[in-house]
């Protein structure tokens, strides 16, 4: 596989095929696809990896295979030479842009650019330092540059809002090191940042796969690494360098628009089109989801989408809510108020065990509420513990006084459901709570 991908790898993505996770579709000994399966579709990783003129014909029997399969076929993530040769049989919609640059460029562009090269000085100023790391330094699990990008890794994906993506985005820097180029930003010793490129063969070029810094990283150190990568790149000759897709930028559809608003609370997309900007890109390359004329469009994005939840997008809403994102921890204020007054509404005689009991769990939501919502207005790591624990606490009184009150006297199954909620409601917040404190903890 590796041999096609050298030959005709042109696609961003082309290095990607080759990390865990893929399956692998052959047509003939210079042509294949590289596909996950997920959500009743084969998705492949790009456009097919052979000639630009053998694209459209493999793309069209690796459709064939997956139905012979019982399965639907969508290319995630094509660039406009593809969507333009397979036109008559594909439809393409838009999934964002993808910045590129010609490293030759980048002296000029910084000379333009005062903001840039104050963020270069600041990053300097704190003693960041730049290097490229030799794959001897990573080879094995024990070295302590790669123990230290180990921890950097985890301590990077424990802080994001959503639950881990795999796919064409999950962090993946140990296989195939000769062939990698990663760079590091230390300070004092410590390791603060990483960027870790990927070949683009075709293009003589490289796609900057990861880019992470650790939270408490000086500000200009991300600037420091790019700046490098670019300059590295220039005296190497190559003549081509991306850091990848900004999704939902650019114009797409109205419907993933909205989709865009609707979840700026989990993810930036509008703060990373920025953040990429900022280097002024030499050219926006538009990037789609390729998938046969005959299928329906939202089938397409199902597919595409639960390839990056890991094969089920229901699985992982769950785990990014129980990371307690944001919108999620504004959703538990705002439904501890109906709460708060349907509890203060129920007959005490026969749902408490005393009334005095009722009004001390109303006066517990009620200070609860002022509290979540001083812990909303600004965080502070003490109060964020300290309601994981209260709040597993209240989960725990409840679910006692379910089991010896509550349940012995039920009448309906509707109050079956009712004693269910009271204490699953408290458990699930507890867990909220407790993830919002330790992904708030490793950003610190």
């Amino acid at each position: 596989m590796l041999a096609l991908v050298q030959r005709f790898g042109w696609n961003s993505s082309s290095f990607q095929v080759l990390e865990p996770g893929y399956r692998y579709f052959f047509d003939g000994d210079d042509a294949c696809v590289a596909y996950t399966s997920a959500g009743g579709a084969w998705v492949a990783a790009g456009a097919p990896v052979a000639p630009l003129p053998r694209q459209p014909e493999v793309a069209r029997r690796f459709v064939q295979a997956a139905r012979r399969a019982g399965r639907r076929a969508v290319l995630a993530l094509t660039e406009p030479r593809f969507v333009t040769a397979a036109a008559p049989e594909f439809t393409a919609l838009q999934m964002g842009e993808q910045p590129t640059w010609d490293p030759a460029a980048w002296p000029e562009t910084l000379k333009r650019r005062s903001s840039l090269r104050e963020q270069l000085r600041r990053a300097r100023a704190k003693g960041v330092v730049v290097r490229a790391v030799d794959p001897s330094e990573l080879e094995r699990p024990e070295q302590p540059l790669r123990r230290a990008i180990e921890r950097l890794v985890a301590r990077w994906l424990h802080s994001r809002s959503m639950a881990t993506l795999g796919f064409l985005v999950q962090v993946w820097l140990f296989d195939a090191l000769s062939e990698r180029r990663i760079y590091v930003a230390h300070r004092g010793g410590q390791l603060c940042a990483i960027a870790a490129l990927v070949p683009i063969y075709a293009r003589n070029g490289f796609m900057v796969e990861d880019l992470l810094r650790a939270p408490d990283a000086p500000n200009g150190t991300t600037e420091l690494l790019i700046d490098r990568v670019l300059r590295d790149c220039a005296a190497r000759g190559c003549g081509y360098v991306t850091l990848g897709l900004a999704p939902l930028a650019g114009p797409v559809e109205p419907g993933l628009r909205a989709a865009r608003w609707l979840g700026r609370g989990l993810f930036d997309f509008e703060g990373l089109r920025a953040f990429k900007a900022k280097f002024v890109p030499n050219e926006w390359t538009p990037i789609y989801l390729s998938y046969p004329r005959d299928q329906p469009p939202l089938l397409a994005l199902y597919a595409m989408l639960a390839a990056f939840a890991k094969g089920s997008i229901t699985r992982f809403a769950l785990a990014t809510l129980l990371r307690g994102p944001r919108p999620i921890v504004h959703a538990l204020i705002a439904l501890l108020v109906p709460w708060t007054l349907a509890l203060s509404l129920l007959d005490a005689r026969r749902y408490f065990p005393s009334l005095w009991i009722k009004w001390v769990w109303v006066g517990f939501d009620v200070a609860l509420f002022a509290a979540l919502l001083a812990l909303a207005r600004r965080y502070r790591p003490r109060l964020a513990r300290g309601l994981a624990a209260i709040i597993a606490l209240d989960a725990g009184l409840t679910f006692v006084q379910a089991l010896c009150f509550n349940i012995p006297r039920l009448q309906s199954g509707w109050e079956l459901l009712g004693v269910i909620i009271a204490v699953a409601a408290p458990a699930l917040a507890a867990v909220v709570m407790r993830n919002v404190w330790r992904r708030q903890r490793a950003l610190e």
